[in-house]
C-alpha cells in the first residue's frame, strides 16, 4: 500500500519497511550517517549487517529522484589490526544496484583525540562522505571559500596531454587572467568533533552526533528551497534539523523512540527559532 509521504515528521520504525510505503521516485536528497560496524550499539536497538544495508540500498536508490543525490557519511572499525573496508563494500553496491558514486568526499577533523600510539598506524582524521546520484545531480549549488591568492595571475605550471605532452594553448589562454575573490571549494570538507557540532545540549543525548555544519553544506550543495531531504537513520535529528532551517521539507526514521525524541525536540526547537527571527527592514516594505 502506498501512502503519502510524512512530511515534516520524524517517524519512529525501521527504515526499509517505513519506505516500502512510499512511491517511487519521491525523494530529492538523501543526508545521513549509518551506523558504523561496532562502533556504537545504540542501545542495542540496531541489528546492523550487510544484508540489511542492501535492503536500505535498495529502497534508497528506488525512491530516489532522477538526479537525486545520497550524501553517505560512513567510517570502518578497526578489527584485528585491519579495517573492515565495509565502507568500500557499501559504494560498490550502490554502484551495483544502479547509482553513481559522483564523488568521494573526505570529512576532515582537525581536533580528533589522538589513539594510542602502539596501534602502529596514524591517527584517524577523517571520515568519507560518498556522493551517490540517480543519473546526473539535477542540482549544485557550490560552496565557495576565499581564494589565498586573490587578484594574482594565474601561475604557469604547464598543462598535459594524456601523451606527456604540453598544452601550450591552455597556459597561453591563462596568461594574464586573474585569480577570482572566490573558488569552488574542494571536496575535503573540515568540521570539527565534540562539542561544537551543534548549540543544542540534547543531541549529545545521541553517541555519535555529526556537525550540523556538514548537513547543512549537504543540503545547499545538492537541493533547493521546498525539496524533499530524507534521513532514514536521523538519530538525533541534525539533517531534520538543518534541512528545516535551510527552507526544505524533511522526513525522518530512526528506528529508536529514544532518538525520535530527541530529533522532534530539535526540530521543534528551530521551528520556535525561527518564530521570532528578525526581518530585515528591507523587506518589511
Amino acid at each position: 500500500m502506498v501512502r503519502e509521504l510524512p512530511i515534516n515528521q520524524i517517524i519512529c520504525g525501521d527504515c526499509v519497511e517505513v519506505m516500502k510505503s512510499w512511491p517511487d521516485e519521491c525523494i530529492d536528497l538523501t543526508v545521513t550517517s549509518p551506523p558504523y560496524d561496532n562502533l556504537r550499539d545504540y542501545n542495542n536497538e540496531v541489528t546492523w549487517n550487510f544484508e540489511k544495508f542492501k535492503e536500505v540500498a535498495k529502497e534508497l536508490f528506488r525512491i530516489t529522484k532522477p538526479g537525486g543525490v545520497v550524501v553517505w557519511v560512513v567510517s570502518d572499525a578497526t578489527i584485528k589490526g585491519s579495517e573492515t573496508g565495509t565502507s568500500f563494500r557499501q559504494a560498490l553496491y550502490f554502484k551495483e544496484i544502479g547509482f553513481n558514486l559522483h564523488d568521494t568526499m573526505i570529512w576532515l577533523k582537525p581536533n580528533l583525540t589522538p589513539t594510542d600510539p602502539k596501534c602502529l598506524r596514524y591517527y584517524n582524521a577523517f571520515e568519507y562522505m560518498f556522493i551517490f546520484s540517480k543519473g546526473k545531480p539535477k542540482t549544485c549549488n557550490y560552496i565557495k571559500e576565499k581564494s589565498k591568492n586573490a587578484g594574482k595571475e594565474f601561475g604557469s605550471a604547464p598543462m598535459r596531454r594524456a601523451d606527456g605532452s604540453n598544452r601550450d594553448d591552455r597556459t597561453e589562454k591563462l596568461k594574464g587572467v586573474k585569480v577570482k575573490d572566490y573558488k569552488i571549494k574542494s571536496n575535503v570538507w573540515e568540521y570539527v568533533i565534540g562539542s561544537g557540532v551543534s548549540k543544542d545540549k540534547i543531541a549529545f543525548k545521541h553517541p555519535a552526533v555529526f556537525p550540523e555544519q556538514l548537513a547543512a553544506d549537504h543540503i545547499i550543495s545538492w537541493s533547493n528551497p521546498g525539496d524533499i531531504v530524507l534521513d532514514p537513520m536521523c538519530g538525533s535529528g541534525t539533517t531534520c534539523k538543518m534541512a528545516l532551517k535551510l527552507g526544505r521539507r524533511f522526513i525522518g526514521i530512526d528506528i529508536a523512540e529514544e532518538y525520535c525524541e530527541i530529533a522532534r525536540k530539535r526540530v521543534e526547537g528551530e521551528k520556535e527559532r525561527q518564530k521570532f527571527q528578525i526581518i530585515p527592514s528591507s523587506e518589511l516594505s
